[in-house]
């Protein structure tokens, strides 16, 4: 969905890039203290959660270098751009995740076969403690780049910290009662609870980007805001054939239009320029292909896809 203030790609791409940098360094950070604690505590949820922050690091270092290539202008071999790198990077984010609960899933269960008691459990919840304000904290920050940008890699990044955030609740949630009521099973209950969590997130991860992998259109609203911005001038009527594709940082679009076939080649060209201006306003990162026709007198054409762009 398009943000209500559309920013110039340079600005969206210096956003994106920050937050990721934001992404990476958290991931490591988790990743060192769960590390520690876990040789210490031995306990299954914590492990689980450990499991999760390393996928979550391979997982920020693949988006990390996604948004950077995404912006790379397009070249010979990518004349529509890089944009769908971003998609990649989700994609494979959400395979991680998918990953990550069948491990966690299998090590729960093994627990709750031979449960065994956690060590060192004020560590233990300490690090739970750390984990959560951290997520926290980046889930905020992708959240203000987010409001402004559409970054499909970004979101999924945040979808997956999200999930995280709520295991690593449940993960503290499992080791405290597993210390408070002395039933060392309630630690690997956690843990599966944590694994079921992941597996919701990585639906909705694996379905954005598919969209966008699939070439799926914008939203209805956001279709029908192109069509009334190009038609804000009556001299461009009948909008058709209309095709929209996100691609990372940027939407792709082509149109046909109706002009009056008396308007010389000039004026007509001074329509359509014009017409352009009004959508990039909106939609900055824009890559737009505008075909006019004569009204009244246009034959049907378009190639290929002719019959399903009529029928949008």
């Amino acid at each position: 969905m398009t943000p209500p203030h559309p920013l110039q790609p340079a600005e969206t791409a210096a956003l994106t890039r920050r937050v990721t940098v934001y992404s990476v360094a958290t991931a490591l950070i988790l990743v060192a203290i769960k590390l520690a604690v876990w040789l210490a505590s031995g306990s299954v949820a914590l492990l689980a959660s450990l499991a999760d922050s390393g996928l979550d690091l391979v997982a920020s270092l693949g988006t990390f270098f996604a948004v950077r290539y995404a912006v790379a202008p397009p070249d010979q071999e990518h004349r529509f751009g890089h944009g769908k790198a971003e998609a990649f990077a989700s994609l494979v984010q959400a395979g991680l995740v998918f990953a990550s609960a069948a491990l966690i899933g299998r090590e729960a269960i093994g627990d709750l076969v031979h449960p065994h008691p956690i060590a060192s459990q004020g560590w233990a919840i300490g690090v739970m403690v750390v984990s959560i304000v951290l997520t926290a904290l980046l889930i905020a920050a992708q959240g203000r780049v987010l409001r402004q940008t559409s970054s499909v890699a970004v979101s999924g990044d945040r979808a997956h910290y999200a999930a995280d955030l709520a295991s690593n609740v449940i993960a503290l949630a499992g080791i405290a009662a597993t210390v408070w009521l002395g039933r060392d099973s309630l630690d690997a209950a956690a843990a599966l609870a944590v694994a079921a969590i992941l597996l919701w997130g990585a639906v909705g991860v694996f379905r954005e980007a598919s969209a966008q992998l699939m070439d799926r259109e914008l939203p209805d609203a956001e279709r029908a805001r192109i069509v009334a911005l190009m038609t804000e001038d009556p001299r461009l009527t009948d909008v058709h054939q209309l095709r929209t594709r996100a691609s990372g940082p940027f939407v792709h679009m082509q149109m046909h239009i109706d002009l009056d076939p008396q308007l010389t080649l000039e004026a007509a060209h001074q329509v359509i320029v014009a017409a352009e201006k009004r959508v990039l306003a909106a939609f900055p990162s824009a890559d737009i292909i505008i075909h006019a026709d004569p009204r009244g007198r246009a034959e049907p054409h378009g190639g290929a896809f002719a019959e399903a762009g009529a029928a949008k």
